[in-house]
């Protein structure tokens, strides 16, 4: 069986931090730890995480950076961190970037595009954070929904020197049973080698209509055909993903979409890929 890097996991805890997202989803409002994860996991073969900023209060990032510091120190899984930066400020932005380039766990940055307005991510200000990101050494996450990926696009091309990594195959609205414009779209991006993306949180954005393989398959054969399998990585989207069915609901989804892969092709989807990419 083939190892995994999980490269979207999420632990939080609302006794140490703030997450003012999760007020009207009762299913998240409690700790999600390691061992929480571990269960959820069952007899998926993780060898590594990346744990994903979640969305705390803002103020509250660098202690989110310690909190996840602090559970990699009893999960030595947790190998890397998408830390969230504030890139709408730069005098935000650059003393964050500068102590998160310090952090040899920490090998990315994250401010959602997802919920922001049209051109909140060409804002002069923010493409200039993300391409500090860049420069700083470190990964760029990209959260947005389908039908901001026409600004997230250029935002790319804005920003050649920076590595992206699209979260979520850029949030399809499967729900709808539509392909375009983000069929279109996921191609325009996917020209841009410097990005690649996480088969990720599907089933959450199928929800419980729309859950069954023969709904998810063309979203993720569409990805696979875009970015192809040098630059697709597996990711869980723990716990966000329970909203939705169990960690081996997708997992079983991913083995399945993927068993008429090579070895060689597997290997690369489920761990070579994330370790070049997040260098964990």
């Amino acid at each position: 069986m083939v190892g995994v890097v999980d490269a979207h996991v999420h632990f939080w805890d609302p006794a140490e931090l703030d997450y003012p997202w999760v007020a009207g989803i009762p299913a998240l409002q409690r700790a999600f730890l390691p061992g929480d994860y571990a269960r959820a996991a069952g007899d998926a073969p993780v060898a590594k995480i990346v744990f994903v900023e979640c969305n705390c209060r803002p103020d509250q990032s660098a202690r989110e950076v310690a909190f996840a510091r602090r559970l990699a120190e009893t999960e030595p899984r947790l190998a890397g961190i998408v830390a969230f930066t504030d890139l709408t400020d730069p005098d935000a932005w650059r003393p964050a970037l500068a102590a998160l380039s310090r952090s040899p766990l920490v090998k990315g940055a994250r401010h959602n595009i997802q919920g922001q307005p049209a051109g909140f991510c060409l804002a002069p200000a923010f493409v200039e954070g993300v391409r500090a990101v860049g420069k700083s050494g470190l990964t760029f996450d990209l959260c947005a929904t389908h039908d901001q990926l026409r600004d997230v696009a250029e935002l790319v091309r804005r920003c050649p020197e920076t590595p992206f990594v699209l979260d979520h195959c850029g949030k399809p609205a499967i729900t709808d049973g539509r392909a375009e414009p983000w069929s279109a779209d996921i191609a325009r991006l996917a020209a841009h080698e410097n990005v690649c993306c996480k088969l990720s949180g599907l089933l959450t954005e199928a929800g419980p209509e729309r859950r069954r393989d023969d709904d998810l398959i063309p979203y993720a054969a569409r990805v696979l055909e875009c970015f192809g399998v040098d630059r697709l990585l597996y990711g869980s989207d723990w716990p966000v993903v329970t909203l939705a069915g169990t960690y081996c609901d997708w997992y079983g989804f991913t083995r399945r979409f993927t068993e008429t892969w090579s070895p060689e092709d597997r290997q690369r989807f489920y761990y070579g890929n994330a370790v070049r990419v997040y260098r964990v």
